[in-house]
């Protein structure tokens, strides 16, 4: 049984409005309003010049609260990616980060396959392998974040901008804390832009977009053996507003159920949404003991993904 044992969140303190990246990126007036009106997006985070990738990740690791004390008990370390490329060669982020938080014993290495939706395969193949292992008390320590380092990743083409700031959270096998449910993921190669399709690929994806996730999303409502009405918020990816608001009308539930704070605050962080909406539920007390909520990413590839927990 996969358990989340703690979550954080870091933020960097340098914030970048939307104007001031649409003059670096060289947007036109008409595309800074609608990521403004359109998109919800009002600034990012950015890290100072001269912090690295691992002070990101460190950043986010640090902020758990059960951590410290138990190095000893990780196992695996998982950095999970939304892009391919982090650092220049042979720069290994998840390997250096290992060694300064003292997690010398903990096997390393990076997901990337899910692209934006990473974070939660990395939480469920980290749940998967502690129970597989049968160790008790042991955990899986899962990170996700990236620095803006190439320029596909600081605009995508749908204008989606996006972030630098990192989440971290502990898994667990035998653990009292959030409990997994259900997860389900749809795969859809054929929506790939990186294939022979190109952009007509990318304008599918765009198109059925709203009902793939749609149709993830109740499938894991259906596996956990829930209702709709029984999930008491969804946690998302921050792309932008507008989408949501559309998954929502096809659903057929109010928009307030989820958590869209952070996207004009904090734009879309590849993979660490998910801990950075988790952490800003908490703080607004909108976990309730028992309660279960919805987590939900997507990626080019294309991939949906959906998981379910109850705190």
């Amino acid at each position: 049984m996969t358990t989340l044992d703690a979550v954080a969140a870091h933020l960097p303190e340098l914030r970048v409005s939307v104007d001031d990246l649409g003059a670096e990126l060289g947007l036109t007036p008409t595309q800074v309003r609608v990521l403004r009106r359109f998109n919800g997006l009002s600034e990012v985070r950015r890290q100072r010049p001269g912090e690295t990738l691992v002070d990101l990740l460190e950043g986010a690791a640090r902020a758990l609260p059960t951590l410290r004390g138990r190095e000893h008990l990780v196992r695996y370390v998982l950095h999970a990616r939304g892009v391919p490329v982090v650092t220049p060669y042979p720069v290994n982020p998840v390997h250096e980060l290992r060694e300064r938080l003292g997690l010398d014993g903990a096997a390393a290495f990076a997901v990337t396959h899910h692209a934006c939706a990473s974070g939660l395969l990395a939480i469920d193949i980290a749940g998967r392998m502690l129970a597989r292992d049968g160790e008790p008390g042991a955990l899986a320590l899962v990170l996700a974040g990236e620095q803006v380092f190439t320029q596909d990743e600081r605009l995508a083409a749908d204008h989606r901008v996006f972030g630098e700031a990192a989440g971290a959270c502990l898994v667990s096998a035998d653990g009292p804390r959030d409990r997994l449910l259900s997860y389900v993921v749809g795969q859809r190669g054929d929506l790939d832009h990186w294939g022979p399709d190109g952009l007509a690929a990318m304008d599918r994806f765009a198109q059925d977009y709203t009902e793939l996730l749609s149709e993830v999303i109740l499938a894991a409502v259906k596996r956990a053996d829930l209702t709709l009405d029984e999930i008491g918020l969804i946690l998302p990816h921050n792309v932008n507003v507008v989408s949501w608001r559309r998954i929502c009308h096809r659903l057929g539930i109010p928009v307030d159920r989820v958590l869209l704070d952070n996207v004009a605050l904090v734009g879309h962080t590849p993979s660490a949404d998910t801990f950075i909406n988790y952490a800003t539920a908490r703080e607004q007390r909108r976990l309730e003991p028992g309660g279960r909520y919805l987590v939900a990413a997507a990626g080019f590839g294309a991939v949906f993904s959906a998981m379910i927990f109850e705190h």
